[in-house]
């Protein structure tokens, strides 16, 4: 990827001019305030940077840009779901995917040494991209079967979404009914094969399948690893999860648990640490093992997409 770019919910890679002064942001989702606010990695120095959100749920930062990405997943059950992009202090707000665009977008996921966005589009029931100014919208992964938009089989709910460079692969979630174990983690190569479209491409594979109800995902590029969050009931449900990918093991491994409703997650690989967020309104930080647990913030809403990002520092 390209230098200081995050990809949804990643750490940056690369290296910044010596010159340029860093520190680690959190961003956060807020469904039931319908904003988007940052805070310090500890929960520290909360600041409400977006309002008049329209439901968001997945958001992506660019630091090399200095932009912040999100979906509104609007109406579930309209055709107005949209993708937004704003300074990383909210200002300068603009929509890249207009309403209309997509019917309900999810978790998004930043192509930045591309200039690409990927989304899960859950009623839609589609995985999604387009160009980082908003031209050239396509559908990678058609779920429908022939159903009509908006999908009410919820086993075609696309959700989670993330990408492997080096394999060249997308991963996404379809969430399945509530807690019904009909989940399933899939993925396929980033571009569609030569002579087949979405709806009938041949190169989908199923990673796992019989999940409680996967959510969102993020991929550990360093270490190989993918971890996602699962908000269906215990014992497997509302945790977090985690597999290599290249050599994927019969189960994944279950490395945190007690989320209420879980869905964002995001990694600082270099730090060893992952943050995760619950509908219930918690934020929560972990070891990359789920050690260390420790509960940052709570009560803060519905929340939902989480991003970690190193933003220049403000000179004052």
């Amino acid at each position: 990827m390209a230098t200081s770019t995050f990809s949804g919910a990643g750490r940056q890679t690369g290296s910044r001019p010596a010159h340029a002064r860093l520190h680690a942001r959190l961003y956060v989702l807020d469904v039931s305030g319908e904003q988007i606010f940052a805070v310090n990695p500890d929960g520290s120095n909360k600041a409400v940077i977006v309002t008049g959100c329209r439901t968001p749920d997945g958001v992506a930062v660019d630091v090399e840009r200095g932009h912040i990405y999100w979906t509104n997943m609007g109406n579930p059950r309209s055709n107005d779901g949209s993708i937004e992009r704003a300074d990383l202090d909210g200002q300068h707000r603009k929509t890249i995917v207009h309403q209309g665009g997509t019917f309900t977008p999810k978790q998004l996921h930043l192509d930045g040494e591309n200039g690409k966005l990927y989304w899960s589009d859950r009623e839609g029931m589609r995985v999604m991209r387009v160009n980082l100014d908003g031209s050239q919208i396509e559908t990678l992964v058609d779920t429908s079967q022939g159903d009509a938009r908006p999908g009410r089989d919820a086993k075609k709910w696309c959700v989670g979404i993330t990408a492997d460079p080096k394999r060249g692969q997308i991963y996404w979630t379809q969430k399945g009914p509530d807690n019904a174990n009909q989940g399933k983690l899939c993925r396929a190569h980033i571009d569609i094969p030569k002579g087949e479209n979405a709806a009938n491409r041949s190169d989908i594979e199923v990673f796992f399948d019989q999940l409680p109800e996967p959510i969102d995902l993020e991929l550990d590029l360093t270490n190989r690893v993918l971890y996602w969050t699962d908000r269906g009931d215990p014992p497997r449900g509302n945790t977090v999860n985690r597999a290599p990918i290249d050599a994927r093991p019969e189960a994944p491994e279950i490395v945190f648990t007690h989320l209420m409703e879980g869905i964002g997650i995001a990694l600082d690989v270099a730090g060893n640490r992952m943050f995760m967020t619950d509908l219930a309104g918690s934020v929560y930080s972990a070891n990359l093992d789920g050690s260390e647990k420790k509960n940052l913030l709570y009560a803060q809403g519905n929340l939902t997409g989480i991003a970690y990002a190193e933003v220049p520092t403000k000179e004052k």
